[in-house]
């Protein structure tokens, strides 16, 4: 075997090594997620409060360079609690809390104040987003189905058609793996799963679920590159390893968090906060 096709047997290998473990963390994923939206109550209050246990762990650990701290986890506990109790408190409790905290957190004295405010507000808001989103109603799970379609779609397109087409770098500054092919593979049947999730879950024209869908992509590839330009000023790989395949709970949500908020503003706008998902799926 010459040295050309030694060269490109390595890449072969470095290119869909990780495959397998992807796909099996990928399935584990998306049956407790679904398991979890579909329960719904406590038992998605209970997921999201996880959820924000493990990102804000990440994201302390990476924008300080050490452990965590004991205020770090008063944060943690105080975020995670107002999530797992939105049953009991409502919106505007869990609001209220997760307000009170960042407040708290910003009148405290620290190295990396802002960063640590930067990353509790936008987790806050990405949290109170899922949970408004899934609310109480058959509903909630339509339009969680709707946008996880969206968002898993794009990102299962984009990491396939980028590494089988390759080309032109998107972003190299930034994130040296993708390209515009994979962006734009993305962006293509994410749009097309988007939109046949929206004939058979909404009430609406179907240009408009196609629309939704074109930007739910495009936020969600916004999110995975603006999560890599964070990392890259950190001087990090990966937000963690507690996902095989795939690295922290960060590298997998950065794509849902501007996705799940444009849906919970849309929503919010035209059903108000009483009918989120009503709001979004039926025009």
């Amino acid at each position: 075997m010459n040295d050309e096709n030694k060269s490109a047997q390595s890449a072969s290998g470095r290119s869909w090594g990780d495959l397998g473990p992807r796909l099996g963390s990928a399935a584990v994923l998306i049956a407790v997620t679904l398991g979890c939206v579909v329960a719904g109550g406590w038992f998605f209050s209970g997921f999201v409060a996880v959820l924000f246990a493990g990102l804000f762990r990440e994201w302390e650990t990476m924008v300080t360079r050490s452990q965590m701290r004991p205020r770090a986890y008063l944060y943690l506990t105080l975020i995670a609690l107002a999530a797992v109790l939105y049953p009991l408190l409502g919106w505007l409790g869990t609001f209220g809390l997760m307000a009170a905290t960042a407040l708290i957190a910003a009148a405290t004295d620290g190295k990396y104040r802002w960063w640590r405010l930067a990353g509790l507000a936008f987790l806050c808001v990405f949290m109170l987003a899922l949970l408004m989103l899934r609310g109480s109603t058959g509903a909630g799970i339509l339009v969680a189905v709707y946008v996880l379609s969206v968002v898993w779609v794009t990102d299962s397109a984009a990491f396939f058609t980028g590494r089988q087409i390759g080309g032109e770098k998107l972003a190299p500054g930034i994130s040296p793996s993708k390209t515009w092919s994979g962006a734009l593979g993305g962006l293509a049947l994410g749009t097309i799963a988007g939109t046949v999730a929206w004939f058979f879950l909404a009430e609406g024209p179907l240009w408009l679920g196609a629309l939704f869908s074109a930007i739910i992509s495009v936020l969600g590839q916004g999110g995975d590159l603006a999560e890599s330009a964070i990392k890259r000023h950190f001087k990090i790989k990966d937000s963690g390893d507690i996902i095989p395949g795939h690295g922290g709970l960060m590298d997998r949500l950065d794509s849902l968090t501007l996705g799940a908020i444009f849906v919970a503003i849309v929503g919010l706008i035209h059903g108000g906060t009483a009918s989120i998902p009503h709001g979004f799926l039926y025009w």
